[in-house]
């Protein structure tokens, strides 16, 4: 009880210094309320809501290690505590301005584009009127979406509801995520189980992962809807291994491509449960022939419906076009424009080759993957192709390693180096994001860096105590203490 309690108090401090550094659109009637302005406009404010910030962060993950410690035997009993902790911490995040990505109001002005009777793929957001008092981000503003257009309903949906009201718009958002995260919870669990792997240890690895929370409910990534839709297919074909879950697979990883374009890597692999086991070749071409063309009418029918076609699949370029310096790939373009720079030649197209090269390497993985490996590994095999688009991109958000968590969760992660990677990721990307989504009021005596800068040394100065002082949390990266051991299927 005491580490749920102390959990929950990271997260009220995020959502109290979400009320200084958050991002609120410049309309909103929050920024009148006296507690956001003493915080958001007042340079003590906003210092003390950046180290609320910073302290929230760490704090939930000290709390999520504690708890996989205090629990580690996994018995049944367990689970009362991991539910507790998931609700416990989710809740203030509800109630929370937006943090860590300020993507949710790019949904506002594409669901405004989409109102107006303009296809989003030609006009940007900034073709509306008053689209940066809403507060998308000037970045994005000419950039089609790549979402595809189930997303692009839901946008338009939830603008016509609320009039474009931003503070109302984020609720909305929010309650869409906050039910693909329940039903996650509730797929997470069977699926473990049909890899004989602790349903509850696999629900704390994953939806209680406070890199988990953060980004699909304070920050109402609609990467949880995309999600829970892949989740969910799998499951459907993992659990009726014929016609039925491979049609209801499919469709359901199809309304996820519709969200995001990047889940149409599943396919071949829901395919593949659908052949069922120990099936020929000559039954899984035709089964990989009859799901990519169920998936294309799907498609078509929604494209024919919504007047955009096939326009969604030229918008997949536009994540692609940024990179950043820890991504594996990143970090490469950026050795290969120094170098040739140096030489005198185009470092720039250097980098944008290197970047093309990269993510072409994912291919031949996936295809390995789909044609080697045995039946019952299938689920395992999804993961790994998923996790090398992923891997080989040049730019690897928080996010895009949350996507893979759950997967990786349900097929097995054992209780060694790869709960070690797990833990370092998740310490890595939450001082990352306590320290760069910032919104400092321009007009303070501290600016944006000076912020940023607070926050990293107060998160990585948590994270060197928890990783080498914190008398608990230093011995799960001495290998002292492991928990239950989880065979991982791979």
């Amino acid at each position: 009880m005491r580490t749920i309690v102390a959990g929950t108090i990271g997260s009220i401090l995020l959502f109290i210094g979400s009320l200084g550094v958050g991002w609120l659109a410049a309309v909103s009637d929050i920024r009148q309320n006296p507690v956001v302005i003493a915080l958001r406009f007042t340079t003590p404010g906003a210092i003390v809501s950046i180290i609320l910030v910073a302290l929230g962060g760490m704090l939930l993950v000290r709390e999520w290690l504690r708890l996989g410690q205090k629990l580690n035997h996994w018995g049944p009993d367990t689970r009362k505590w991991i539910n507790a902790a998931m609700i416990a911490w989710s809740v203030p995040m509800m109630f929370a301005i937006p943090m860590f990505s300020r993507d949710i109001y790019s949904y506002i002005g594409q669901g405004r584009v989409m109102q107006s009777g303009l296809n989003p793929y030609e006009y940007g957001v900034s073709t509306i009127e008053n689209f940066f008092q809403l507060g998308a981000d000037q970045l994005w503003s000419e950039s089609p979406p790549p979402y595809g257009p189930l997303f692009l309903w839901m946008e338009q949906g939830v603008v016509a509801i609320t009039d474009a009201q931003p503070d109302q718009s984020v609720i909305l958002f929010r309650i869409l995520c906050i039910i693909s995260v329940a039903a996650m919870v509730w797929m997470v669990p069977r699926l473990a189980r049909m890899h004989g792997i602790n349903e509850t240890r696999a629900l704390w690895l994953s939806v209680a992962n406070p890199l988990f929370l953060v980004n699909f409910i304070l920050a109402a990534h609609n990467d949880a809807i995309m999600i829970a839709l892949a989740l969910g297919g799998t499951l459907a074909a993992a659990v009726w291994r014929d016609w039925r879950g491979g049609l209801l697979g499919a469709f359901l990883v199809t309304m996820s491509v519709a969200i995001k374009p990047i889940t149409l890597v599943f396919l071949p692999f829901i395919g593949l449960l659908w052949a069922g086991r120990g099936a020929s070749w000559t039954r899984r071409f035709v089964i990989w022939f009859l799901t990519l063309l169920w998936s294309i009418v799907i498609l078509g029918v929604m494209g024919f419906v919504s007047d955009f076609g096939f326009g969604w699949v030229s918008a997949m370029s536009t994540p692609g076009s940024v990179f950043i310096w820890y991504a594996p790939i990143g970090m490469l373009g950026l050795m290969a424009n120094a170098l040739v720079g140096l030489l005198g030649g185009n470092g720039g197209h250097a980098m944008d080759v290197v970047h093309s090269v990269g993510q072409m390497m994912a291919l031949p993985v996936i295809l390995y993957l789909m044609f080697v490996g045995r039946d019952e590994r299938i689920i395992r095999r999804l993961t790994l192709a998923f996790a090398a688009i992923v891997v080989f991109a040049p730019m690897i958000q928080a996010w895009y390693v949350v996507w893979l968590i759950p997967f990786f969760a349900v097929t097995g992660i054992r209780s060694d180096w790869q709960t070690d990677v797990l833990f370092f990721l998740t310490a890595f990307f939450m001082i990352y994001a306590v320290s760069d989504q910032l919104d400092v009021f321009p007009y303070l005596d501290i600016d944006l860096s000076s912020g940023r800068t607070i926050a990293a040394v107060i998160a990585i100065a948590y994270g060197a105590y928890l990783w080498f002082l914190d008398p608990a949390t230093r011995r799960l990266f001495r290998g002292k203490y492991r928990g239950v051991p989880q065979t991982a299927v791979i």
